[in-house]
């Protein structure tokens, strides 16, 4: 019998594309969320990233603080179709201080979209985010929004891209001016022009081809500063770029670059229809044995990437996002889970428009399910049909802000430590037990400072609890471990160790030079400002 998945089953496979969209806070990346999703026929009308009073709150924002603030908190996962593939789109958070959520998407995802904010160019959450995506080879299109506003000149930013990012750039269109003056873009692969009035209404707008810088096209639309620059710039780029290198793009050494504005709706079909094109089905997935799982394997696995609670507060639902890397899933099914090494029916399962989730019979390698889930899962589970499958781990990384909290109601303690939980089992925090104090007391580690404050709005919104947020002195957290990689829970000299919810011993420390002197006392040892999620 083949090990392959049937025909049918392949074709499916072959149609998914999994991609998520990275970028600096601000950059637009929600904006262009909801076109994609308007382009791909999900939504009809699409919203201001500010709910303001008589508008329409983003589609992919599902938290109510999320609207409050026009902020991304935590990663969305929205499924769509166009031009015969099925397309899904993780929307992540650009703020530093959900990083490690961002991080996780990117485990799940075959290629990223980068923003870059024409008038602030490469940002220093950009690089972070690329380097996240360089450690996987991870494919990168760019995408230089708000054209519509006045910004760097196209050839800086690309030469600024390369510079900063050490990464080739490859412009597939061409910005026709910026600001007030941005008529429409070159598409260099169709060799066609497209214009558009910025004051528009609707969607119209004029393509026709285009013969090369010299068209007397141009002077019909743009004004003579304008028209000179552009010539200049297409004659630039014409003689002194070769052809596109979808090899070098597909290692992750090339990045295709297209021009627009989402806020107005311009260049993100061209975007999109050039994405469906070039980006990366499933692949293989590397597993913990050193081996590689084919996507069209007849072998259903997956791993957990993301843990979501109180999607829907009235049932305190808790949902597992499965990213699926091989054969096809159907509702009902029995899995092993290889962490708990037993089996699981999946009889609840999900795919998801950010909050609005319908029920998915059967889905495929590339797709994401939302999962019913009683407290069985964890960020980085495996899960297969058949055998033990264990996928590479996903790290957790070192917070570097620490408090403690504590509720004026001492009968809401219990509350508070299984809301706690909540948060951490979702990696929303980290949680520390002093062995010493017990649960009575639990330390919450944050990355970022909005952490906290997302923290105690959600305890309150979903929780009905209000908690009082105490700072503790605390800045480095390691987990100590011996040269074979196995934990260590006594050092020498005078060190407190913690333990994390997974009961692995902990040392937090007050700043950099008590790091530095355990390491001196006990040079043997390395501390890990990473662990992975053992499954």
């Amino acid at each position: 019998m083949s090990n392959l998945s049937t025909p049918a089953v392949q074709k499916e496979i072959e149609r998914r594309r999994t991609f998520a969209i990275i970028s600096h806070p601000d950059a637009g990346k929600t904006t262009l969320t909801e076109k994609l999703l308007y382009h791909g026929g999900v939504i009809h009308e699409t919203g201001e990233v500010k709910g303001k009073a008589g508008t329409k709150a983003v589609t992919s924002d599902w938290m109510e603080l999320e609207r409050q603030k026009g902020i991304s908190i935590t990663s969305s996962v929205m499924t769509f179709d166009y031009d015969k593939l099925r397309i899904n789109l993780l929307d992540t958070p650009g703020h530093k201080d959900f990083s490690e959520d961002t991080y996780r998407v990117l485990m799940a995802v075959e290629s990223a979209c980068m923003l870059i904010d024409v008038a602030k160019g490469v940002e220093d959450r950009t690089k972070k985010l690329y380097d996240v995506c360089r450690l996987r080879n991870i494919p990168i299109f760019t995408f230089v929004n708000k054209l519509d506003r006045e910004g760097k000149d196209p050839l800086t930013l690309i030469d600024e891209i390369e510079k900063t990012l050490n990464m080739q750039c490859y412009p597939v269109t061409w910005p026709l001016g910026i600001g007030q003056r941005f008529k429409g873009i070159y598409n260099r692969l169709t060799k066609e022009v497209t214009f558009y009035d910025q004051r528009r209404e609707g969607d119209e707008m004029q393509t026709f081809p285009f013969s090369g810088p010299q068209d007397p096209i141009l002077e019909k639309y743009l004004d003579h500063e304008t028209l000179a620059q552009v010539r200049d710039e297409l004659e630039l780029i014409e003689n002194a770029l070769p052809p596109f290198d979808v090899e070098e793009f597909l290692a992750g050494r090339l990045s295709p670059v297209t021009f627009g504005s989402a806020k107005q709706n311009f260049g993100v079909d061209t975007f999109l229809k050039f994405f469906t094109q070039f980006a990366p089905g499933p692949r293989p997935r590397p597993t913990k044995k050193g081996d590689t799982l084919d996507p069209l394997s007849s072998n259903f696995t997956g791993f957990v990437f993301k843990i979501q609670a109180n999607m829907d507060r009235r049932h305190r639902d808790r949902i597992a996002f499965v990213r699926i890397c091989s054969g096809k899933f159907e509702r009902g099914m029995k899995v092993n889970h290889s962490r708990l090494d037993r089996e699981l029916r999946l009889s609840y399962s999900n795919q998801f428009i950010a909050a609005d989730k319908e029920t998915v019979d059967e889905a495929y390698a590339g797709d994401i399910v939302g999962v019913s889930d009683t407290g069985n899962f964890a960020i980085g589970d495996s899960i297969s049909s058949q055998g033990k499958v264990i996928f590479a781990d996903i790290p957790k990384f070192a917070p570097e802000l620490f408090a403690k909290l504590t509720v004026r109601d001492a009968l809401k303690r219990t509350k508070l430590n299984q809301a706690l939980r909540h948060f951490s089992e979702e990696g929303a925090i980290q949680l520390f037990i002093d062995p010493i104090v017990g649960d009575q007391e639990s330390i919450v580690g944050a990355i970022g400072e909005l952490q906290f404050e997302v923290l105690v709005h959600r305890l309150q919104d979903e929780y009905n609890l209000e908690v009082k947020l105490t700072r503790l002195p605390f800045s480095v957290a390691r987990w100590p471990r011996d040269a074979n990689g196995v934990a260590v829970s006594q050092l020498k000299g005078n060190f407190q160790m913690f333990r994390d919810m997974i009961d692995q011993p902990v040392l937090l420390l007050n700043q950099e030079w008590d790091l530095n002197w355990a390491q001196k006392e006990n040079p043997e040892i390395v501390f890990a400002s990473s662990i992975s999620r053992a499954r």
